[in-house]
């Protein structure tokens, strides 16, 4: 680029900050509008988009990206429709911003309560999928923030299509394009930069490996919304249904590989294992999942020798990990001892336990006889989501519309002061 990267980056900054200002004022339907217009745009620039894409498929080749990565690149014709039809999606969600909530009388008789408000400015650092930059730009969009969003250079082509899809939109609303720019440079000094933002970023969200998120992490200015590994547990107690146990556990597993809340370590009560082990081994071993084990998991059924680094390890891959614990004690402490606070289950018929589990886990969602593949904004009601937060400050979980505002304390008299 013909301006240096500091002077670009600032540039950015200080006109998301200048469009957040309008859009926090924006009503609800003329956000609608926008995310309607912008779906129409995708679908009628398809052509375009695929062409754009074929340059960074191209690319990628010659670079050696794995055929995974390749995929997770590529847009077709499905896609694109994925794509309009989530921004219709979230064009359909409630709008938060300007909720007011726990409205009470105090005994002065002001009433005092939380109103929604958005965070302002967003910066969104991502890696090779092109339909993130849509989804991430509608999330930001709904809930009222500016956003500045910067993607992997194997995607730039894609990116700066879809971007000008939305830029579009946002004119065709009466939105200033400004409300989501795409950061248009593959320097990666621009991600360092970007994170230096303090007086025109609120927040940044990194999409992507734990390499990003660790770097991220580590030099951002600015607060961070992040997970870095979903190694997740699932702890099958004294008192489990043993059906409800299998089809949980192999769900857990086996319904997806690759993904944050994938479950990656078995816990199982020793007066359980004789029974429910061999039965979870001949559907894993279907599967094609390596089993590694304790020695009174191997004293049980065949399978590696687990070492100490595997319960710390988040596979993403057809591995688990296996320990016979003496009880909810000791599998509560072996969660919060190697649980990366993300999703851990317990399967048990007693409320006891149940409650005490829900209570001593520490981590961002709990689950009781459903399987850790359920912890997901889709799923849990928030009809899409920008990420998923192990941080225990403002948004943990699933972050889906409401994870993107704040909250700020209205406060109601008639002529009321203090004495």
């Amino acid at each position: 680029m013909e301006q240096n990267i500091k002077t670009y980056m600032h540039e950015l900054g200080l006109k998301a900050r200048a469009a957040s200002s309008i859009l926090a004022a924006v009503e609800s339907k003329q956000k609608n509008d926008a995310l309607h217009a912008i779906a129409d745009r995708l679908l009628e620039q398809a052509e375009i988009l695929k062409a754009e894409n074929a340059k960074d498929l191209q690319a990628g080749k010659e670079k050696g990206l794995e055929a995974a990565m390749l995929d997770r690149l590529a847009l077709t014709d499905e896609g694109i429709a994925k794509m309009a039809e989530g921004l219709r999606q979230i064009a359909a969600l409630s709008d938060p911003i300007g909720e007011i909530n726990d409205l009470k009388f105090m005994p002065s008789g002001i009433q005092v309560g939380n109103m929604r408000v958005p965070l302002g400015v967003i910066g969104i650092i991502y890696e090779s999928r092109p339909n993130v930059t849509a989804d991430a730009a509608a999330l930001c969009l709904k809930s009222g923030n500016a956003t500045i969003l910067r993607g992997g250079s194997e995607a730039i082509h894609s990116n700066k299509a879809v971007a000008a899809c939305i830029q579009a939109g946002l004119k065709t609303a009466g939105l200033p394009a400004e409300c989501v720019q795409v950061v248009e440079t593959t320097d990666r000094e621009a991600v360092g930069e970007l994170l230096r933002l303090k007086d025109f970023v609120d927040v940044i969200i990194p999409r992507g490996g734990k390499g990003l998120i660790e770097r991220v992490s580590n030099d951002s200015l600015i607060p961070v919304i992040k997970h870095l590994d979903g190694i997740c547990h699932v702890y099958i107690d004294d008192d489990a249904d043993a059906t409800k146990a299998i089809k949980v556990t192999f769900n857990s597993k086996s319904q997806r590989y690759g993904t944050c809340n994938t479950l990656e370590t078995l816990l199982i009560a020793e007066s359980r294992a004789d029974e429910i082990l061999p039965a979870l081994k001949t559907l894993f071993d279907e599967e094609g999942v390596e089993l590694r084990g304790c020695a009174q998991t191997q004293s049980i059924i065949e399978c590696v020798t687990v070492s100490e680094e595997d319960w710390v390890t988040e596979y993403l891959a057809p591995i688990l990990s296996i320990k016979v614990v003496a009880d909810i004690d000791a599998a509560i402490k072996h969660i919060n001892t190697y649980s990366s606070q993300h999703t851990d289950c317990i399967i048990t018929q007693d409320i006891t336990k149940t409650r005490r589990f829900m209570r001593e886990v520490d981590s961002a969602s709990v689950m009781v006889n459903a399987s850790t593949r359920f912890a997901d904004g889709f799923e849990y009601g928030l009809g899409a989501e920008i990420g998923i937060s192990t941080d225990k400050l403002h948004a943990r979980g699933p972050v889906g519309l409401n994870g993107l505002t704040s909250l700020k304390y209205v406060v109601f008299g008639d002529g009321h002061i203090r004495t």
